[in-house]
């Protein structure tokens, strides 16, 4: 009996052995341990091999994206003869001017063509092609190029500015077309592949670049000089390679459908840098119908200045949450006053629908038809309220978007005095009404809530603030937080910190 246990104890530990053995090649795991652990699954796009769904999606969109040539063309007056001489003080005509106009005649115009290059997509078979506005412009010649090579002429059927948006025609047959997406749905995170044609025809082919990235953010928006007179928000960011001639193009998600049209780049350099914005597809399709039929895009106007709601707003109103667009200005006789709307009011849902963020009640303003009536649900002195508001038609210029000595003693770090022709001059103040802004203490509850000289307050806890005798009123009552109103928006200033 003893000489059997070694024995058995080897055919036991064999046993073991191979039970491991089976149990990893099979993979089978132990599921009580992993009972309230999460696990993220990374899985490669679908297909045989990961890279065959980009190749299957370069293939289905890039025979529809087209090169697009631009040729304007450019008169300069010709130039006169300069005389060393001032004209005539008795009015005649400069005698070397005469003399050279009588010897060689008038000068012809000079001209010159100024080419440019991008980048579009055809989204119907009768021939329609979606770009961007600045891609076609003011174009006397517009040369669109298929990915086989042919040529046709461009027309541009409609145009918007405002959106960058436009329409060309081309009389083909047997072309493409691409499939339009919803940008409403895209994630960050997401699959993004830009199409287009960087560089133009430098590497003189007609095939499109394709390249691939994640949606790296959503709801961009950009100003100043690169916007100029365009709308740039709500935009699409991605690190997708976007490159001078990709405007135009489009960015589509994994399916291959098209869910923007690549608009611009930021850059230090000029180059590539892994920023790139698209614009989304939504917004061209709000559009497109009306610029195949060369109407004018109408865009519904409220006739307010608003502004995102910090945490400091949220908490100073008693909101749960950051949601909403605070009412920073409402503009005399816009539909906005008309409808009942005041400075102060915070807009929580237009239209039924909860408004997100700023630009979400920008887009969704802009977008609702001139005249419709639309219900807007407010928070007016903590209380909710619903206002019925008849949407206005957008004016081309909307308005949406020496030593002062102080003559008031700081209240919570602001120095502040009258606003006066010399004040007008030294801050090149565009409102006249209220008080300005001349010092701030460093380390102040009005620095920390980014209060700066040159601030006209024009209300104060939504009181409104004529003059310096109003501001002592107001301010000498407050002992909790002040909501304050300058030409720049609503900001919240603390009381000073007890020591």
């Amino acid at each position: 009996m003893v000489k059997k246990t070694p024995v058995f104890i080897a055919i036991l530990l064999i046993g073991l052995v191979c039970g491991i053995l089976i149990a990893t090649k099979l993979d089978f795991t132990p599921q009580g341990n992993a009972e309230g652990q999460k696990t993220i699954e990374v899985r490669k796009p679908a297909g045989p091999q990961g890279e065959n769904v980009f190749v299957k999606v370069a293939e289905l969109v890039g025979s529809s994206v087209v090169s697009i040539s631009t040729e304007q063309i450019h008169k300069i007056p010709a130039r006169r003869f300069i005389s060393p001489f001032r004209e005539s003080p008795f009015g005649e005509e400069d005698f070397f001017d005469r003399f050279f106009k009588d010897f060689f005649g008038e000068m012809p115009e000079q001209e010159f063509k100024q080419r440019g290059l991008g980048s579009g997509i055809i989204i119907d078979k009768r021939g329609y092609i979606l770009t961007n506005e600045h891609v076609v412009g003011e174009a006397d010649k517009i040369t669109i190029t298929l990915p086989d090579g042919r040529e046709y002429k461009g027309t541009v059927k409609g145009k918007d500015v405002r959106s960058d948006i436009a329409v060309v025609k081309i009389d083909a047959n047997d072309i493409p077309i691409a499939k339009l997406g919803d940008s409403d749905t895209v994630k960050i995170g997401q699959w993004a592949i830009a199409v287009g044609n960087p560089f133009g025809f430098m590497v003189h082919s007609p095939q499109p670049t394709v390249t691939v990235g994640v949606i790296s953010a959503t709801d961009r928006f950009i100003g100043g000089r690169l916007a100029r007179s365009r709308d740039y928000s709500n935009l699409i960011q991605t690190d997708a390679a976007i490159n001078p001639g990709n405007s135009g193009g489009p960015l589509v998600n994994i399916k291959g459908e098209v869910i923007g049209i690549n608009v611009a780049i930021f850059s230090t350099t000029g180059g590539y840098q892994g920023v790139g914005f698209a614009i989304p597809i939504n917004t061209a399709k709000y559009i497109i119908e009306q610029l195949i039929e060369g109407k004018e895009v109408l865009y519904g106007w409220l006739g307010v200045n608003v502004q995102e709601i910090d945490q400091q707003l949220a908490d100073y109103f008693n909101l749960p949450d950051r949601k909403g667009a605070l009412l920073a200005k409402v503009l005399p006789g816009s539909p906005a006053e008309k409808g009942g709307l005041k400075e102060g009011d915070i807009i929580k849902t237009f239209d039924g629908k909860e408004v997100s963020s700023l630009t979400d009640l920008i887009t969704r303003v802009g977008h609702t038809k001139v005249g419709e009536k639309v219900k807007v649900k407010i928070i007016r002195d903590k209380k909710e309220k619903i206002l019925e508001i008849k949407i206005g038609k957008r004016p081309e210029e909307a308005e949406e978007l020496v030593e002062v000595a102080a003559t008031e003693k700081a209240w919570r770090g602001i120095e502040v005095a009258p606003i006066t022709p010399e004040i007008v001059r030294k801050y090149r103040l565009a409102q006249h009404e209220g008080i300005v802004v001349v010092n701030i203490k460093p380390g102040s509850p009005a620095d920390e809530a980014g209060i700066r000289p040159g601030d006209v307050i024009d209300r104060i806890n939504n009181l409104p603030v004529k003059d310096i005798k109003d501001y002592k009123e107001i301010t000498k009552k407050i002992t909790a937080d002040a909501l304050i109103r300058t030409q720049r928006g609503y900001t919240v200033v603390k009381p000073p910190e007890e020591h």
